[in-house]
């Protein structure tokens, strides 16, 4: 599949129609993100069934601050609208595999309940 540029108000229903969702925030300026695309499209490439999105921070302000996002590259990895990895910096393409086999492998009840349980303590 290929990589997406998402524009936020495409963000709802793109998050709402895929199971898993990958995003790479990124920049025009920045060199390690322009050295990263090419691995993130490769990796796309290689996994239809995933929805890869490329962000452009100074376009998508609105998403950027959503996701916290501090410094560029920031890979975040969504499943079932619930972000359950977020790395800053650019990383191989082994790792990316590796960690969308991770993500798979989720146990996305445990992973609810989980997000449960830190939002019933936040409120205490």
């Amino acid at each position: 599949m290929a990589v997406i540029d998402l524009k936020t108000e495409q963000f709802e229903d793109t998050i709402s129609n895929n199971d898993i969702v990958i995003f790479d925030f990124w920049a025009e300026w920045c060199g390690p993100c322009k050295q990263f695309a090419p691995v993130f499209s490769e990796v796309a490439e290689k996994h239809p069934d995933i929805k890869f999105c490329k962000v452009n921070v100074e376009e998508e302000e609105q998403l950027a601050a959503m996701f916290q996002v501090r410094s560029i590259p920031t890979l975040v990895f969504m499943r079932e609208k619930i972000v359950v990895f977020s790395n800053p910096g650019a990383i191989p393409g082994n790792a990316l595999e590796e960690g969308i086999k991770q993500l798979r492998e989720l146990d996305m009840e445990q992973v609810r309940k989980d997000v449960a349980a830190a939002q019933q303590e936040q409120q205490q």
